[in-house]
Order: structure tokens, then C-alpha cells, then sequence
């Protein structure tokens, strides 16, 4: 009996050691949360702050990767609003000081010799598309935003209807915090997300022509603002190098090609640039989300146009 007490009293002390390192080392135990929405499909929820993996994730009171911000700009103070998904958002790999967002926001205020400071607002969440942003833009506005900027993947051409049953059943959309970082684990490796239900309406029948509509009406919120509006678009790993894009992603990118020429778009493809790099794998920490070097250049691209 002795025996079995001073096993369970063992294996106690080495679950609080075990808690403590998962939530000091890894962050676990405080995901970042997500709210489901009708009509944006789910954001990050607002007001959280924590740490993952040591990064620091802070997401403002209007769900964006961001410090807290007022509803307009200061004088003095220009600003830019930058769309996106996870690639924007940078998730808990990315340190607040190292997003898209934050290296745009160094990197103008640099160059900038006028006296202006600029805020580069992070409007993004894990997953989102054309669909998720415009529903965010027709509910929140764009806060005064000089400049907007666009940055998709390929992969966002063929998003579907958003869909705010991921939340609280996908793991990746966890709307309550575990009771434990042991628990945040165990989910996270053993425990399967649940089914997800399908949207009532079905999906429609042209997914890039259903995207480049959303394109469309996000340009014109952006219009509406008097602010300028600027798309640019990474690639797939494969689509740099070999086996290169498949038939369906180039006939969408043809498609968006095609409309960002119509509609007299400043565009940037990330495709032509990251293959002339010397070693494009290296911009890829996996086959869409990007390395720091493969930030570094894309932040550096997107700022020299917005400074154009």
C-alpha cells in the first residue's frame, strides 16, 4: 500500500512539473481563441494577449493581430491595413515584433522623411479568404486606413463559403481555453476535431469566379474610403519549383491576372520574384507558410510599393 502511495505521489509531482513546463516553455494551456460569426465566419477573438512556443501573440479589441488602436488615426499618424490569412498573421510561430505587418510598419517608418508615423493594422486569421476579409471590411470598416493591401495565397482562389462551424470543433479553432496544457496536448495529439457541419447554402459552382467577386467588392469598400488598394499574391512551395503549378491554379491565376489588368490593379506576384531567388526553398518553413527571410522579402517588396 506504501508502494502505490509513493508511486501516485510521484506521478503527481512529475504532472505539476510536466503542467508547469508545457505552459513556461510552449505557452500551452492559453491558445489563441476564436469567436464563430454568421456572416465573417470566425475571428480571433478580441482583447487576448499570451504567449506560444516564447512569442508573444496580442490581438486588439477589433479581433487584429495588432496593439489596441483608436477608431480613426491621430494626426500625424497614417495608416495601412493589411488582409489576410495565416501567412498575414504569422500564428504561433511568429513573434508580434516579426508579422507581415510589424516589419511593414518598420520598414516605412525608416523611409519616411516627412514626420509621419505609420500603423500597419493586421487584419488576418488562420484560413481566411476573399469571403471571411470582405465580411470583415462590411463590419468593421477599414479605421481611417490610407492604403490597403491584399496579401492571398493561391490556395485563397478556391475559398468556399465561411463557415463558423470549424469553432469549438476543429482543434485549430479552439473557442474555450483547456483546463491544462496537459489537456491542450492530448487534444491536440490524440483527442480527433469533431465533424464539422456543412453551411445550409451550397458551396458555389465557381470557386475562382465566386473569389474574384469578393476581390471586386473589397476594392470598391476600399475606393469608397478614398484609400489606395494594392493586391499581391505568394505562391505554393510546388509552384516555385518542380512540379510546378497545376493546371487548375494556372487558370485561376490566369483568371485573376486578367481582372487585376482590367481594373488597372497594382499587383504583385510573389511567383516570378521567388523564383528568381537563388534558394526559394528557403523562404518556406512548410509548403505555404514563410520562413523570417521569406517575410523579410516580402515585407520589403510591399513596402517599397506602398513608398513608390
Amino acid at each position: 500500500m506504501k508502494i502505490v502511495l509513493v508511486l501516485l505521489e510521484i506521478l503527481f509531482v512529475v504532472l505539476i512539473v510536466a503542467e508547469i513546463g508545457l505552459r513556461l516553455r510552449f505557452g500551452l494551456g492559453s491558445p489563441v481563441l476564436y469567436l464563430g460569426d454568421s456572416d465573417i465566419g470566425y475571428l480571433l477573438a478580441p482583447n487576448q494577449k499570451t504567449r506560444r512556443d516564447g512569442n508573444l501573440i496580442e490581438i486588439n479589441q477589433y479581433s487584429m493581430r495588432s496593439a489596441s488602436i483608436s477608431p480613426l488615426p491621430t494626426a500625424g499618424t497614417g495608416r495601412v491595413m493589411l488582409l489576410g490569412d495565416s501567412l498575414v498573421n504569422g500564428g504561433w510561430w511568429t513573434d508580434q515584433s516579426q508579422t507581415l505587418s510589424a516589419l511593414i510598419g518598420q520598414q516605412l517608418l525608416s523611409g519616411s522623411g516627412n514626420g509621419v508615423s505609420w500603423q500597419v493594422l493586421n487584419v488576418s486569421a488562420n484560413s481566411w479568404g476573399p469571403p471571411n476579409q470582405l465580411a470583415y471590411l462590411q463590419r468593421f470598416g477599414m479605421f481611417g486606413s490610407e492604403v490597403m493591401v491584399l496579401l492571398l495565397n493561391t490556395d485563397d482562389l478556391f475559398s468556399g463559403l465561411p463557415n463558423p462551424g470549424v469553432v469549438g470543433r476543429d482543434r485549430n479553432y479552439p473557442n474555450v481555453p483547456p483546463r491544462l496544457a496537459l489537456v491542450e496536448v492530448f487534444n491536440r495529439q490524440l483527442r480527433p476535431s469533431e465533424p464539422i457541419p456543412p453551411r445550409q447554402q451550397p458551396q458555389p459552382s465557381d470557386l475562382v469566379g465566386y473569389n474574384l467577386e469578393k476581390l471586386l467588392m473589397i476594392e470598391a469598400i476600399a475606393l469608397q474610403n478614398n484609400a489606395n488598394f494594392i493586391l499581391a499574391m505568394t505562391p505554393l512551395l510546388r509552384e516555385v519549383g518542380e512540379p510546378g503549378s497545376r493546371d487548375y491554379e494556372i487558370k485561376a491565376r490566369q483568371r485573376l491576372t486578367e481582372l487585376t489588368k482590367s481594373q488597372n490593379w497594382v499587383y504583385i506576384d510573389f511567383l516570378p520574384i521567388f523564383k528568381a531567388t537563388a534558394q526559394p526553398e528557403t523562404l518556406y518553413r512548410d509548403h505555404i507558410h514563410l520562413t523570417p527571410s521569406g517575410n523579410q522579402l516580402v515585407s520589403e517588396t510591399i513596402s517599397q510599393r506602398l513608398k513608390e
